[in-house]
C-alpha cells in the first residue's frame, strides 16, 4: 500500500506544476471535496474544477506544506500556506494584484491508494483582507 503521506504531498506538488492529467489520478473514483463553506461536491471533476478556479485566481500560486501527519492508514491531515498573487476573478471578484498569504488545513481520507475524500478548510476574511475587501483586524488591548 502506498504511504498517505508520500500521496498528499505528490498532490501539492501536482497542483503547483499544474499538472491536471497527474492531480486526477491521485483521486478515487468516489471522490468527493468539501470546501471552507462545508459543503459536499462530490465527483473528480467537482475537486478538479476547485483547484483549476484558484490556479486561475492565483497563477504564480504555491502550496507549501508545513506538517503532514498520518492519522492510520487511511487518513492524512495537511497544514500548508497557500501563495500566490490574486490576478483572477475570484467568485467575482475583479483582479487586485495583491499578494495573498493563507494558512490552510486540509483533511484527506484515502481508499485504494487514492483520496476518496477532502476536506479543506481555511479562513477566507483573512484572503478578504489581504486583497484589500475587508479591514484588517486589530488585536484586542488588555
Amino acid at each position: 500500500m502506498a504511504d498517505p503521506t508520500a500521496i498528499a504531498r505528490d498532490y501539492f506538488e501536482a497542483w503547483n506544476r499544474r499538472d491536471w492529467s497527474h492531480y486526477r489520478n491521485l483521486m478515487h473514483r468516489d471522490y468527493s471535496y468539501t470546501g471552507a463553506d462545508g459543503q459536499a461536491q462530490p465527483g473528480i471533476e467537482a475537486g478538479l474544477s476547485v483547484a483549476q478556479m484558484f490556479a486561475s485566481v492565483f497563477p504564480d500560486g504555491r502550496i507549501e506544506p508545513n506538517r503532514i501527519y498520518a492519522c492510520g492508514d487511511s487518513v492524512v491531515i495537511a497544514e500548508f500556506v497557500g501563495r500566490g498573487t490574486h490576478k483572477g476573478d475570484l467568485m467575482g471578484i475583479a483582479p487586485t494584484g495583491r499578494q495573498v498569504a493563507i494558512n490552510v488545513c486540509n483533511v484527506l481520507e484515502f481508499r485504494d491508494g487514492k483520496i476518496v475524500a477532502e476536506r479543506e478548510y481555511m479562513d477566507m476574511m483573512t484572503v478578504l483582507q489581504q486583497i484589500g475587501l475587508a479591514p484588517a483586524t486589530t488585536g484586542a488591548t488588555a
